[in-house]
């Protein structure tokens, strides 16, 4: 079976053809994080949303026209990479641009799951051509079934917006962080993500080019699929060698994520939005990596005020203070 959708987005089709191929952009819309080798034959990786990735090989390639690709899902043996084709062609419209998305390959069953995430893909990319913000989406940002490495997507998902939005003149501003302004935290984050990474056996660097959200997401990315072959019941090498649970360090990347978000976010005067799930998860899960911390990493647990949300009793927890408590 096959299913088909169009839209008439307010862009050229150029630009329309760029929403749907470049990881920046696919991150507005449809992805968590996105790795894309824009030629036939080359492949593509999705996280669409945390804990589901979509994977498969370039067919065709026509630049503001036209793109053709496999489509399948890791790990899933009734779909797997390639075992269906998206067709995806672009006409110039009077509003525009009339993007037709076409999924052929499916079952019965499969077409009408697939029809529910792209209709729901797709209001998010007429938001997002229209408005040029499609919002946080909640599939991302309030996942189930959580585990480290789900929960470091999500609160990748929930973080990229803060990112997106700051600004030179924020890099200066203080952050509940102590001692770090918005800019030095940002590089604190960019460094750990590396060295998380490689604590996973990923060799990782500090991209040279992109937006602070292209490098966070492209390194989140990176550490995040390398930490998802680890089995986390095991051990991993420390520092000096020695071995360390691997759970103590895999939780470290949503906590990371999650906290240095909102120290972002609160340093820039931005609300971060996170499901009480995500951040009950996070906060449970990071009890004793916080404990170990205290006084270097973190400081005393504070008591939060009355109407505190869950992000801000976590932030006490670890020794935050709202910029503006």
């Amino acid at each position: 079976m096959s299913f088909t959708k169009s839209a008439v987005l307010p862009v050229s089709p150029d630009e329309a053809f760029a929403l749907i191929t470049e990881p920046e952009r696919l991150r507005r819309w449809q992805t968590v994080s996105a790795t894309v080798d824009l030629r036939a034959g080359g492949s593509y990786r999705w996280t669409v949303t945390p804990g589901h990735v979509a994977e498969g090989t370039y067919r065709e390639v026509e630049p503001g026209r036209r793109v053709v690709f496999g489509w399948g899902w890791d790990g899933n043996p009734d779909l797997p990479k390639d075992a269906s084709t998206v067709t995806v062609t672009i006409e110039p419209a009077p509003e525009g641009s009339k993007v037709t998305l076409v999924h052929e390959g499916l079952t019965e069953d499969q077409a009408a799951q697939h029809a529910e995430g792209w209709n729901h893909y797709f209001e998010r990319l007429e938001r997002l051509a229209a408005t040029g913000d499609a919002g946080n989406d909640e599939w991302a940002w309030a996942p189930e079934n959580l585990t480290p490495v789900v929960a470091a997507w999500a609160a990748l998902a929930v973080i990229q917006p803060v990112l997106r939005n700051l600004t030179p003149a924020d890099r200066p501003k203080p952050t509940p962080c102590a001692n770090f302004t918005a800019h030095e935290l940002a590089e604190h984050l960019l460094a750990s993500l590396v060295q998380l990474g490689g604590m996973a056996g990923a060799n990782l660097s500090i991209p040279a080019e992109g937006s602070l959200e292209d490098k966070v997401s492209v390194l989140s990315g990176q550490a995040i699929d390398a930490w998802q072959g680890i089995d986390l019941e095991g051990t991993v090498p420390g520092a000096g060698g020695s071995d360390v649970p691997a759970m103590f360090l895999a939780s470290i990347l949503p906590l990371e994520l999650l906290l240095h978000g909102w120290d972002l976010a609160q340093a820039s005067g931005q609300e971060l939005r996170v499901s009480d799930e995500v951040v009950g998860y996070v906060h449970d899960l990071t009890r004793g990596v916080i404990a170990q911390g205290r006084g270097s990493s973190f400081g005393n647990e504070l008591t939060p005020s009355a109407d505190a949300d869950a992000v801000e009793r976590f932030a006490a927890y670890a020794g935050r203070t709202p910029i503006h408590a």
